[in-house]
């Protein structure tokens, strides 16, 4: 759903911005020396600072802006080297100062842009800031706090309102989604809230001649790509028919903020905003601007390096992989590098990829574990597929291989002679077991001799056996064909 819409008399756009939060990866939190890691015991992971304890000093870390700024390169921003942070004041129970942290009139990134299918969709800014603690609502109607969160870094990524339906933002999120966790920016796990969305949707109407704007809708803190498309439908379709009843006009700066109820399936009003003075942004006098200077821009761009879809093109350019394999392949960064360093051992790319996403990937989610902790490398599925490209081993004994380096971690060379699995190609010594399979079986010939053709396969399957899988079966099959033909 994109573009222009019809409904009865009305024509009509669908127009959404994006704010994404998302933590970033960093040791420590934003402002302190607190641990930055998800769960645990709550309220142990906290300090005067990330408490707002009085006197406490905040102190930005040098990985928390250095991370920001990664994530500008990324997108392609423009990145700004006087940064200041600001107070943004609202009061909410796990907002344990009364204010967040965060950047307002001058954000370290901006005028950047995402390519969603060739289509760009510009990002406004970039801009740095402090996550805040979490609300426990428990069975008994009391309502905890965990301030674990209070202060964990974070970056808020604003887009202009370039996308048009619910697809494309669900589509915006991935991407930047797979962009960051590229990067190392994120680990970007929507079920821990790492990252979150902020859909703002509104709608142009066109009737009689006549534009209108409909209030724009902030539907708050989705954490799916699923949850994100189906609020954005729902919240579409509803303005258009609040619109078709009561035609409340567009005011610039206000907003209705919503909440979506996943399992009523709707969206639901939770406050108006009137604007940004309502938040009292004042610039933080507790930190003083920061200077960017070259080197740490320059550290902070040799994060990024090649970019998925940048991969994706390589990859099916120089490794002639499908559309499918090299989306798959270059998915994760970690896989992709690992793809790389297989292909780069092997002389057959193809191969490898096929291996690794028939075989590999289905055991390293079956065991749910990182490709790192395989007891495999690259190397192991490199020489594996030489192994079997050289016809030292069949296409069988390589299942059986592979299976034993997942156990053992040894190299296919190694578990090859260990077992003596070289593959048999000397004619001399397959002439030598196809005449033996023909000595032992004098009804397939006869059977041969009244025309049923199947023999031949049947009788290249008995030198396999012979052999213990170790006769070339291509040689094997030609012998027997050729053995057959003299017999007729």
């Amino acid at each position: 759903m994109s573009g222009l819409h019809k409904d009865g008399d009305l024509t009509y756009e669908i127009l959404i911005g994006c704010e994404i939060h998302c933590e970033l990866k960093t040791p420590t939190k934003a402002f302190c020396a607190c641990e930055n890691r998800y769960g645990g015991m709550p309220n142990t992971r906290v300090c005067p600072v990330c408490l707002g304890l009085p006197g406490a000093m905040p102190v930005p870390s040098k990985e928390f802006v250095e991370l920001g700024a990664a994530a500008g390169y990324a997108f392609s921003c423009g990145i700004n080297r006087f940064v200041t942070f600001d107070r943004k004041h609202y009061f909410y129970p796990d907002l344990v100062k009364g204010y967040q942290i965060t950047q307002y009139d001058i954000p370290l990134c901006h005028d950047g842009h995402v390519m969603l299918d060739g289509k760009k969709v510009r990002l406004e800014r970039i801009h740095l800031e402090e996550d805040v603690g979490k609300s426990i609502h428990r069975e008994d109607g009391r309502s905890c706090i965990d301030f674990n969160r209070s202060g964990v870094p974070l970056i808020e990524i604003v887009s202009k309102p370039d996308l048009s339906s619910p697809e494309e933002a669900a589509l915006f999120m991935q991407t930047v989604r797979e962009i960051l966790r590229y990067i190392g920016v994120t680990e970007g796990n929507l079920e821990e809230g790492a990252m979150r969305c902020d859909a703002n949707i509104n709608l142009k109407i066109v009737t009689n001649g006549t534009e209108y704007r409909t209030p724009i809708s902030e539907i708050k803190n989705m954490n799916s790509f699923r949850s994100i498309r189906d609020a954005c439908t729902y919240e579409a379709g509803r303005q258009l028919e609040e619109f078709r009843s009561n035609r409340q006009p567009y005011t610039a700066g206000f907003k209705n903020t919503m909440g979506w109820d996943d399992a009523a399936g709707r969206t639901v009003i939770q406050r108006t905003k009137n604007s940004f003075t309502d938040y009292r942004f004042v610039v933080e006098p507790d930190i003083p601007p920061v200077i960017l200077d070259d080197a740490f821009l320059a550290q902070a761009r040799s994060r990024v390096g090649e970019l998925p879809a940048e991969k994706r093109d390589r990859f099916r350019r120089e490794y002639g992989l499908s559309d499918s394999d090299a989306k798959t392949l270059t998915s994760e960064r970690e896989l992709a590098e690992w793809f790389e360093d297989a292909a780069k051992e092997s002389g057959d790319p193809g191969k490898v990829a096929n291996w690794i996403l028939g075989e590999l990937l289905a055991v390293r989610n079956d065991r749910n574990i990182d490709l790192a902790d395989l007891p495999i490398t690259p190397a192991h599925i490199a020489a594996l597929v030489n192994a079997l490209g050289s016809n030292i081993i069949t296409s069988r004994q390589a299942k059986d291989v592979f299976a034993e380096m997942l156990k053992t971690g040894e190299l296919p060379s190694a578990i090859i002679r260990k077992h003596g699995m070289e593959q048999m190609s000397d004619t001399g010594a397959i002439g030598k077991i196809v005449a033996e399979v023909f000595a032992e079986n004098p009804a397939a010939l006869e059977d041969y001799a009244k025309g049923k053709t199947n023999v031949v396969d049947w009788l290249t399957g008995q030198v396999m056996k012979k052999s213990r899988g170790q006769a070339n079966p291509g040689i094997a099959s030609e012998l027997v064909q050729k053995r057959l033909a003299d017999f007729s």
